[in-house]
């Protein structure tokens, strides 16, 4: 037996204590509603555990685990201990070059890692028992890991150390300085946000202010065609972020590319909500401005029907507010277009994790009467939905290295957050992501009336993005089957952003088409066809037949009652959290 062996023979009780209390830590850390509790199966497993209530693994399970990570944490101890050993290279990005292989202590520190992640994770994944408690755990211990990661901390990390030393310490100086001017401002610096600035170099589409209230100014732009359809189209963008990620530069920008196919386009840009806004409800949203911007664009322009588009929330907004108009016996709209948006709350993803009758009831208690959900609690709570990408890497990059991020409009976009009133959101919160009411006919009543979206019948176009985290596809499609007119599912390769804002011009990724659409995502996917690019140029087909005739575009802003107020983007939409 080697040297080796024996070390590991008298060390891998406590490999394995480590990891246990790791699995624990991080659970009693990041799953406060977990307290110890009596004995279950995972304590069984390790008598001197203490139990989480509603964490139960199969032994064998549990067993087949604590096997496989012996056998390699053996592999790895005697490949570091015995001489002419070496610790196998490791592929994840995070510690792959050649500062992390050369390093024998960080190389060991980042092989242990992966190995500890991959155990904990298969732990959690094992957890039985409902499917929100199981959810739950995987996420803690998905953040967990991401915190723990040896790359995060300067003694561990050797790219940081290797940049040290060829800067004679200038990075950690720089690194300080970008910690202190990100505490300043308040929150992580994902780009450079100097560079930007809204009007100046996004969202520059020309425009003008023709309309506004304490909701929202109403953006109608410039026609660049010499006619225009005769139903005019307007955008409701998320209010839980400003409306420019439609408009960020000209040649990524949906708006822009909506005004070159002809038609009047107008834009709902929200109000970043202040003290004087702290008490307004989900029915004002829907009210004064989704329902009031329908109908300012139809006196504006003198069209009977118009098209609409809700984005994400926008598109929950735009739903509730045509089922509202539907009920009152109003048929406003002539067809609807939902991108990334739920309306049927089952399937809800990752963020099913922070909602049960606890969370939201608080809410309800600190904010359902007034109050501000500050924008910078949904940007973070956004970001560590992918803490590798959006939270980590930054740390890293701006404090361990000194590096000053690169320019990049989405994410300045991405850090441009915004405020929602309490009670907005705590109605939103109950009535979407827990109860579901919104998906149940007579259950929710929103502005006095009983919503109910199977009277929404008007050609609907659907768009999912299949790599989506915060609208999972499977919840985008669940419209198809709620919303009783005809209407066209497509889905988009990538995110909920990048899927979206994907322009023909770049011939970027792919979307898939069906004309059938079955009970679940699942069967419809299994008769999609794959196109080569944009899903742009297939939805700009399906408006156009539902636009009408063409006039002559308007050579003005507005009309004699509603005036151009100011240029595009106005003031709003400059307003910081």
């Amino acid at each position: 037996m080697t040297t080796a062996s024996n070390g590991w023979a008298d060390a891998a009780q406590q490999f394995q204590k480590t990891l246990q209390d790791n699995f624990q830590q991080a659970l009693s850390a990041l799953l406060p509603g977990h307290a110890p509790a009596a004995p279950s199966l995972l304590t069984q497993a390790w008598p001197s555990s203490e139990g989480l209530a509603g964490v139960h693994i199969d032994p064998a399970r549990l067993l087949e685990i604590q096997q496989d990570y012996m056998r390699e944490a053996t592999a790895l101890w005697n490949a570091s201990l015995t001489p002419g050993g070496k610790v196998p290279a490791v592929s994840d990005r995070r510690f792959a070059s050649q500062a992390w292989n050369s390093n024998p202590l960080s190389h060991f520190a980042a092989a242990t890692y992966l190995l500890n992640a991959k155990a904990l994770s298969a732990m959690a994944h094992a957890v039985e028992g409902d499917a929100k408690t199981r959810a739950r755990v995987v996420f803690a211990i998905e953040q967990w890991l991401a915190a723990a990661a040896p790359s995060n901390f300067l003694a561990l990390n050797a790219d940081a150390q290797k940049k040290a030393l060829e800067t004679q310490g200038q990075s950690l100086a720089s690194g300080l300085q970008n910690l202190m001017h990100d505490i300043g401002q308040g929150h992580l610096s994902m780009t450079d946000e100097s560079v930007f600035e809204v009007g100046r170099n996004v969202a520059t589409t020309e425009g003008a202010v023709v309309f506004e209230n304490e909701f929202f100014q109403l953006l109608e732009y410039k026609p660049l065609t010499a006619k225009v359809h005769e139903r005019p189209f307007l955008f409701v963008p998320p209010c839980i972020n400003k409306y420019y990620i439609l408009d960020l530069q000209p040649e990524n920008s949906l708006i822009r590319y909506v005004v070159e196919q002809g038609h009047r386009t107008f834009v709902v840009s929200w109000r970043n909500p202040d003290e004087s806004m702290q008490d307004k409800t989900w029915d004002d949203y829907i009210e004064h401005a989704a329902i009031k911007a329908i109908e300012v664009v139809r006196e504006i322009s003198g069209a009977p029907t118009i098209n609409a588009l809700g984005f994400c929330v926008g598109g929950t907004i735009l739903g509730t507010a045509l089922a509202v108009l539907a009920a009152r016996g109003q048929k406003p709209v002539h067809s609807a277009t939902f991108l990334t948006a739920l309306l049927d709350f089952r399937e809800t993803g990752v963020l099913d994790v922070f909602i049960d009758e606890h969370a939201v009831r608080l809410r309800e208690v600190q904010m359902g009467g007034q109050g501000l959900l500050r924008g910078q609690d949904l940007a973070s709570t956004f970001s560590f939905l992918r803490p590798n990408d959006l939270v980590w890497n930054y740390v890293v990059d701006n404090y361990l290295k000194g590096q000053k991020p690169p320019a990049f409009d989405l994410l300045y976009w991405n850090s441009d957050s915004t405020n929602l009133p309490g009670p907005f959101y705590a109605w939103y919160l109950r009535n979407t992501y827990h109860e579901n009411n919104l998906a149940q006919p007579g259950k929710a009543v929103v502005c006095g009336q009983k919503i109910d979206l199977r009277k929404i019948d008007m050609p609907v176009y659907i768009y999912g993005s299949r790599e989506d985290h915060i609208v999972p596809v499977a919840g985008a499609y669940a419209t198809t089957q709620l919303l009783p007119g005809k209407k066209r599912f497509v889905m988009g390769a990538s995110g909920h952003i990048a899927g979206v804002i994907n322009p023909p011009a770049k011939k970027k990724r792919s979307y898939w088409t069906c004309d059938k659409l079955p009970a679940s995502h699942e069967q419809w996917l299994k008769g999609a066809q794959e196109h080569a690019g944009s899903w742009w140029p297939d939805w700009s087909d399906w408006l156009k037949a539902q636009a009408g005739k063409q006039l002559a575009a308007p050579k003005a802003y507005g009309n004699r009652k509603y005036k151009a107020i100011e240029p595009a983007p106005g003031r709003y939409v400059k307003v910081k959290a």
